[in-house]
């Protein structure tokens, strides 16, 4: 494998720009991230192959914290190094870190933020179509035999019907990757790319950026990580005080970066009994209008934690006054859950790399990627269902979990919002960016109607 640190595989200018975009069409959970950077990465610009970027999500996926901003903070790297890696992640993040610290202020300021809903009626249907058109793609290209069918399909079947834990299931999955690929090797091998799947990419996979791993490296960025990691909780505890609400959700919110398997969602409950019941930062109905917020703008869910930051302090600033103390809360929270983001991946991705030829772990990342496909369809059905419907219920027989819809609430607004943006996506053909426009001045036309009917 050739090393290529010194020089950037794409303009460094080009990727910057790229990451931007990107940024700003982060709706939708990691379903709908991944769904853009598919879009852009593979499908548009074809910097990356299709294979590259699935290995990237598997081992991704193996990681606590933001899967599909990690996704962004791996690929950067592999085509601008380090620089790429925390520009990709860097960007991926901060139009939702702008969006929620602003929305924060709002709610405390106003107690109400039923202006931008008109926005989020419209994004929201538009992302399902986007995620629906990348599911059918990397489906397509991911599951090239009835084997891999079965390992995605079950993933699915273990998440959306019998809520099995999502440690188990990708656990699962790269067990029966490395048994498949132990049976039948030329199952595990890289589909060839036919003319239906589109143009090759533009960049080789020997191409991409890679670093040799090294014990001197490794120390390095793991002890240079994890001090600017925690620098900002010990400045608070010398000048602020330990008891101080700055450590203590300094201190909470590291251990709950690290504790985030299976995404947001899998750690979101936890958090919110804690921020609730033990600290009391903000009341349960708080807990989850923040979430509400954080669903309807760009960037990761775990984001939600900024919104509980920014209350907890708001009404215990300590030696800050509210305003102030609440904006450098907030700050100091997204500090602390998102640096191990970096960390995990300019410490793996160099052995990851390295380890790509080796055929057992190959074969188990392809278990992973297989079952990746079930996991996004399990995120986009869970978006769905919360985008089209104002209530569900989970119903328990024996080992089946199900969530289903309460079709008398369904939004009809969404739906068609959600018609119109298929329609866009597989007749028209638009952009993504085009369609998330379009989408949302339908969403505020159409919520200044009904709001003005209600009202009248």
């Amino acid at each position: 494998m050739t090393s290529t640190a010194t020089r950037d595989v794409v303009p460094l200018r080009d990727a910057t720009r790229a990451w931007f975009l990107i940024s700003l069409q982060t709706f939708g959970g990691p379903a709908g991230q991944i769904a853009v950077m598919q879009r852009t990465l593979v499908d548009e610009r074809r910097w990356i192959s299709q294979q590259r970027f699935l290995f990237a999500l598997s081992y991704c996926t193996l990681l606590p914290g933001p899967e599909a901003q990690q996704l962004a903070t791996y690929v950067g790297w592999l085509l601008n190094g380090t620089r790429g890696a925390l520009i990709a992640g860097t960007l991926f993040i901060l139009p939702g870190v702008v969006a929620l610290l602003g929305l924060s202020a709002v709610y405390v300021a106003f107690g109400d933020t039923v202006w931008v809903q008109g926005l989020f009626l419209g994004l929201a249907p538009a992302v399902i179509a986007i995620v629906l058109q990348a599911l059918l793609r990397v489906a397509g290209r991911a599951l090239h035999h009835p084997a891999l069918i079965a390992i995605a399909v079950g993933a699915f079947i273990a998440l959306s019907i019998f809520a099995v834990p999502f440690p188990l299931v990708i656990a699962a999955a790269a067990l029966a990757g490395w048994v498949l690929g132990r049976v039948r090797p030329d199952v595990s091998a890289p589909k060839k790319i036919a003319a239906s799947d589109g143009p090759p990419p533009l960049i080789a996979d020997d191409a991409l950026h890679s670093e040799l791993p090294s014990r001197t490296r490794t120390v390095f960025v793991l002890v240079f990580g994890v001090v600017i990691w925690l620098l900002p909780v010990a400045l608070a505890a010398v000048f602020l005080g330990a008891q101080s609400v700055y450590v203590d959700q300094g201190l909470f919110f590291s251990g709950a970066a690290l504790v985030t398997f299976g995404g947001a969602y899998a750690v979101l409950a936890y958090v919110g009994q804690q921020a609730v019941s033990v600290y009391g930062w903000l009341g349960s109905g708080e807990m989850a209008r923040g979430l509400a917020l954080a669903e309807t703008t760009p960037g990761p869910l775990i984001m939600v934690v900024q919104f509980v930051a920014f209350l907890g302090a708001f009404r215990d600033p300590g030696a800050f006054g509210p305003w102030g103390g609440a904006v450098v809360a907030a700050l100091l929270v997204t500090w602390v859950t998102f640096v191990p983001s970096f960390l995990f991946i300019l410490l793996g991705a160099p052995y990851v790399e390295r380890l790509r030829q080796n055929r057992g772990l190959a074969s188990a990342l392809g278990g992973i990627t297989a079952a990746v496909v079930g996991i996004i369809a399990d995120l986009a059905l869970f978006f769905t269902l919360h985008t089209l419907f104002t209530q569900t219920t989970v119903v328990i027989w024996g080992p089946v979990v199900v969530e289903v819809p309460d079709f008398g609430t369904v939004d009809l607004v969404a739906l068609a919002i959600t018609v119109l943006a298929l329609f866009l996506v597989f007749v028209a053909k638009w952009g993504a960016l085009r369609i998330l426009g379009a989408c949302a001045l339908v969403g505020i036309v159409s919520h200044l109607i009904v709001t003005a009917l209600i009202g009248g």
